[in-house]
C-alpha cells in the first residue's frame, strides 16, 4: 500500500511526515489553494529532504491545475520533483507532453464519466510502477480536490477494475482508511486534510496513524 501525503508547505514538517513512513510528499503549486506553496520554498525544502535522506527520499510530486506544459517543466527542473499530478481539467495531450512523468487526477460525478475518463487517459498512463496510473478524488463542481469528501465506492471500484494502479483520495482519515483499503484495495491512498492540525500543516500522530491504518501494519 503505497501512501500519498499531499500538502506540503514546512521543511521540518515535510521531514517527519518522511520518516513516519510516506512513499510520497505532494506540493500544491495552485495558488487558491490553502496548501500551495511557492516554487522557491518548495525547492529549498525538496532540496534540503533530498541531502538528508537520500535514497529514502519519498518520491515528491507536483500538483498542478490547468498549468501551461511550460510551466510545469520549469517547475518540476526547478524544484527537483519526481513526477506531476494533474488535478485541473488538463487534455490527454498534457500527458503525452510529460512523457511518462505526468499522472492524471479524476473527480467524475458518476460511474459512467469515471469510465469515460478513464477510457480517455488510459493510452497514457505512467508505466513507472512508483506513480499510480490515475488518482480518483471526490466529485465537486467548483473544488480541484481537498474537500474532504468521500470518493463514492462503486465507482472506485469500477475505476479499479480497468486501471493498474489506483490512487484513491477524498475524504480520508486515520479512522476511516482501513476501512476503505478493505472495501476497495486501491494500490494506494493521498491524504491532505485528514491529517493536518492547520491547512498545510500535518499533524505527525495523525499522519503516523494514517499510514499505520493504511498499511494494515
Amino acid at each position: 500500500m503505497i501512501v500519498k501525503i499531499c500538502g506540503i508547505t514546512d521543511h521540518d514538517n515535510a521531514l517527519a511526515v518522511a520518516e513516519a513512513g510516506a512513499d510520497m510528499l505532494g506540493f500544491n503549486f495552485y495558488a487558491p489553494s490553502p496548501r500551495s506553496v511557492d516554487v522557491d520554498k518548495a525547492t529549498a525544502i525538496c532540496d534540503t529532504l533530498r541531502d538528508e535522506l537520500g535514497a529514502d527520499c519519498p518520491v515528491l510530486v507536483g500538483l498542478f491545475v490547468n498549468m501551461t506544459f511550460g510551466d510545469i517543466s520549469i517547475i518540476t527542473n526547478k524544484v527537483g520533483l519526481d513526477f506531476a499530478q494533474l488535478s485541473g481539467d488538463e487534455t490527454d495531450n498534457m500527458l503525452i507532453e510529460l512523457r511518462g512523468m505526468g499522472f492524471k487526477s479524476i473527480r467524475p460525478m458518476n460511474k459512467e464519466m469515471a469510465l469515460d475518463d478513464v477510457q480517455y487517459f488510459r493510452q497514457h498512463f505512467p508505466t513507472d510502477e512508483r506513480v499510480p496510473s490515475i488518482l480518483l478524488d471526490a466529485y465537486h463542481p467548483k473544488l480541484y480536490g481537498g474537500t474532504g469528501e468521500e470518493a463514492s465506492t462503486e465507482v472506485a471500484l469500477a475505476v479499479k477494475e480497468l486501471v493498474p494502479r489506483l490512487m484513491l483520495a477524498g475524504g480520508l482519515n486515520p479512522k476511516n482508511v482501513a476501512d476503505r483499503v478493505a472495501a476497495i484495495e486501491p494500490w494506494g491512498v493521498d491524504v491532505a486534510s485528514g491529517v493536518e492540525s492547520e491547512a498545510g500543516i500535518k499533524d505527525i500522530a495523525k499522519v503516523k496513524a494514517f499510514i499505520k491504518a493504511a498499511k494494515g501494519s
